[in-house]
């Protein structure tokens, strides 16, 4: 039986997986990664950043959960480990811009007057 944890539990694990997206590398490294799974040198080359960075987020995103990891032959590969984040992604990215025009069109307002 699957014990359920309790709403303060919960409320950090949230907690901790906001503070993990709310980083730019993290969030690339995730947007990289919705294509399948990845090593380290390839997620360098496409973020073009250096490797001892890409392997401190990835780490980090590790211990969260976030994403997943799996050995094969000399190479280690990562993927996502918790896909729902893409969605926690594009509810947040669709509301900032929401937000953002809204914040636009009233800035217009203001000076057409």
């Amino acid at each position: 039986m699957k014990s359920t944890p309790r709403p303060g539990a919960r409320i950090e694990l949230a907690a901790e997986w906001f503070r993990l997206l709310g980083d730019p590398t993290r969030l690339r490294i995730l947007h990289f990664l919705e294509n399948g799974r990845r090593t380290v040198g390839e997620i360098v080359a496409a973020l073009r950043t250096s490797q001892p960075n890409v392997s401190k987020h990835l780490q980090a995103l590790h211990q969260g959960g976030l994403v997943r990891r799996e050995r094969s032959g000399n190479f280690i590969y990562y993927s996502i480990g918790a896909p729902v984040v893409f969605r926690l992604c594009e509810l947040a990215c669709h509301s900032a811009m929401t937000a953002a025009r809204g914040r636009y069109v009233t800035l217009l307002s203001a000076r057409s007057r």
